[in-house]
C-alpha cells in the first residue's frame, strides 16, 4: 500500500509580513500536494477578528471562511476526513494542529504538551482506518526552547509507546523547531522511527550501509525555514513500518508567499 503524505506549518492562514489572509490560496496549494494525508500546524480553528474584517464580503484572495480552517481545507476535496487539536486559546479564537485524510479517521486525541503558559503546544494523534489495518499519525508542533522540546519529545515517545503497539505503522510529522537536529537520534532509538530524508531509496544492503555511515556522521533533515530562502531544518517526517520512496521540499515563489515554512511531501510504501 502506498501513501503520499505532506506536512506544512501554514502560519495560521495569514501572510508572514502583513498578516493578510491566505486561506483560499492555501486551500488551492494543499490540493497541489496530491497527498492522501496532510499534517498541518498553526491551523486557525477560530479567529473572530479576522472573520469580522475579512468575512463574507471578501470573496477574493483575502476571503476568511466562516468554517474552521481544517474544515474549509477538507471541504470539496479528496480529504473527506479531518481532525483538529486545539492548543492555543485566546479571547478572539484558538489555533492548533490538524490532520486531513483521504482515509477514515477511526479516532483522534490531542495531547497537551505545553511547557509553559506563553507557548501552548500539542500532539494530535489520529488512527487511520486503511485496507491494510490501522496507521497511527501524530501531528507535532514543538516549542522554541530546547529544554522544552526535550520534555515534549519524551511526551511524544510516551504517547507513541502507549497508543501504537509494536509493529503497527507510525507516521510522525510536523514542525519540531529542532534547528540543531538534536532529537532525531532519541526518537530513532526509542521508537524505531527514521526521518524521511534519511530513508530515501531501496532497502538493499548497500543502501542500508550508506545510511548507517550517514547516521554516524549525523543525519541532516531538509531545510524548510524560512520558506523564501530555507536554511533551518525545522520540519520533519518520521516513519515506522514504511519505506520512503521519495521526499522533497517544495520551493518557489508560490510557497514563499503562503507561509514562513516550506512544505515537505513524501511517498511512502507500507512494508
Amino acid at each position: 500500500m502506498r501513501i503520499r503524505v505532506a506536512t506544512y506549518n501554514i502560519h495560521k492562514g495569514v501572510s508572514a509580513i502583513r498578516s493578510e489572509p491566505r486561506v483560499l490560496a492555501l486551500k488551492q496549494a494543499i490540493g497541489l500536494f496530491d497527498a492522501d494525508v496532510v499534517f498541518l500546524q498553526e491551523v486557525q480553528g477560530q479567529h473572530d477578528r479576522k472573520a469580522a474584517k475579512y468575512g463574507a464580503e471578501h470573496l477574493g484572495r483575502k476571503h476568511w471562511p466562516a468554517a474552521a480552517q481544517h474544515e474549509y481545507f477538507a471541504g470539496e476535496s479528496r480529504h473527506a476526513h479531518a481532525a483538529y487539536g486545539m492548543n492555543a486559546v485566546y479571547d478572539h479564537g484558538h489555533h492548533g494542529n490538524a490532520l486531513l485524510s483521504a482515509f477514515p479517521i477511526a479516532n483522534s486525541i490531542n495531547h497537551d504538551v505545553s511547557d509553559h503558559a506563553y507557548e501552548q503546544r500539542g500532539i494530535l494523534h489520529c488512527v487511520l482506518d486503511t485496507a491494510r489495518g490501522p496507521v497511527h499519525c501524530y501531528v507535532v508542533h514543538f516549542g522554541l526552547f530546547e529544554a522544552g522540546r526535550r520534555r515534549q519529545t519524551q511526551a511524544l515517545i510516551a504517547a507513541v509507546r502507549e497508543s501504537a503497539p509494536d509493529g503497527e505503522p507510525v507516521i510522525i510529522a510536523g514542525d519540531f523547531n529542532d534547528w540543531r537536529n538534536s532529537l532525531s537520534a532519541e526518537l530513532r532509538n526509542a521508537l524505531g522511527v527514521r526521518e524521511a530524508f534519511d530513508e530515501i531509496g531501496s532497502n538493499s544492503a548497500l543502501d542500508e550501509l550508506v545510511r548507517t555511515l550517514r547516521r554516524k556522521q549525523g543525519v541532516h533533515p531538509a531545510r524548510t525555514f524560512p520558506a523564501a530562502l530555507p536554511f533551518f531544518r525545522l520540519d520533519r517526517i518520521y516513519v515506522r513500518g514504511f519505506q520512503v520512496e521519495t521526499a522533497q521540499v517544495l520551493h518557489g515563489s508560490l510557497w514563499a508567499k503562503l507561509s514562513d515554512h516550506a512544505p515537505i511531501v513524501a511517498n511512502l510504501t507500507l512494508t
